[in-house]
C-alpha cells in the first residue's frame, strides 16, 4: 500500500506528464550537434516519429506508476522509480525536439495515460515475477520500435538520431534490469497482443 505522500507525488507526476510540464535531469544527447539540412517533409516526418516516441514515454510513466502500486518489495519499487526517472528524461527530450521540428504532441496522450495506468496496475496484481516480465517485454518491444525509427530517419537528422539512440540504450538497460530482478518470460500470445496494441497506438499517434 502506498503512503498518502506517495499518492500525492504520483498524482502530481501524472498531471505534469499529461500536461507536458516535465524537465530532464540529464543533458540532451544532441546538445553538441549541429542541426542538419532537412527539408519540410523530413522535418514533419521526424516530428511525427518523435510524437510517437513522446506518446510512448507518456505511457511509460503511467505503466511504471501503475506497476509500483502493488510492488511490496522496496528494491523492486526503487528499481521501477529509477527507470521511470530516466523515462522522464525521454519525455522531456521528445517534447522539446517535437517543438524544434515544428510539430505537436498527440491529442490522445490523456487517453493513453489512463489506459496504461490501468494496465500497469493490472500487471502488478499478478505478482512480482509477472509484473517484471511485463516490464521487460514492454521495454524490449520499445527498443525494437526505436531501432526501426533510426532506420526511417533522414540521414541528415543527426540530432533526432542522437536522442532516439540514447533512448534505445536506456530501454535496453531497463529490460535487462527487470530480467536481473527476476522477470518471468511472458507467454507468446500475451506478447502478440502487446505488439498489436502498440501498433494501434503508434499509428494513431503518428497521425494525431
Amino acid at each position: 500500500m502506498l503512503s498518502p505522500d506517495a499518492l500525492i507525488v504520483g498524482f502530481d507526476r501524472a498531471l505534469r506528464t499529461v500536461a507536458g510540464v516535465v524537465h530532464a535531469a540529464r543533458p540532451r544527447p544532441d546538445a553538441a550537434l549541429v542541426e542538419g539540412e532537412l527539408d519540410a517533409e523530413a522535418r514533419a516526418h521526424a516530428a511525427r516519429l518523435m510524437r510517437v516516441n513522446h506518446c510512448g514515454e507518456v505511457c511509460a510513466q503511467a505503466l511504471y506508476q501503475g506497476q509500483a502500486v502493488c510492488a511490496n518489495n522496496p528494491a523492486i519499487r526503487d528499481a521501477l522509480q529509477r527507470s521511470a526517472d530516466e523515462e522522464l528524461d525521454h519525455l522531456a527530450w521528445s517534447a522539446a525536439r517535437i517543438e524544434e521540428l515544428g510539430g505537436r504532441t498527440s491529442v490522445f496522450n490523456p487517453l493513453w495515460y489512463v489506459g496504461s495506468l490501468g494496465i500497469g496496475v493490472l500487471a502488478s496484481r499478478f505478482g512480482q515475477a509477472w509484473n517484471l516480465g511485463f516490464l521487460a517485454e514492454t521495454e524490449q518491444q520499445v527498443e525494437a520500435h526505436l531501432q526501426s525509427h533510426l532506420a526511417r530517419l533522414d540521414p541528415q537528422d543527426v540530432r533526432t538520431r542522437a536522442l532516439i539512440e540514447q533512448m534505445r540504450v536506456d530501454e535496453a538497460a531497463h529490460a535487462a534490469n527487470a530480467v536481473s530482478l527476476g522477470a518471468a518470460e511472458l507467454p507468446a500470445p500475451v506478447k502478440t497482443i502487446m505488439r498489436a496494441v502498440a501498433s494501434v497506438m503508434t499509428s494513431a499517434s503518428y497521425r494525431l
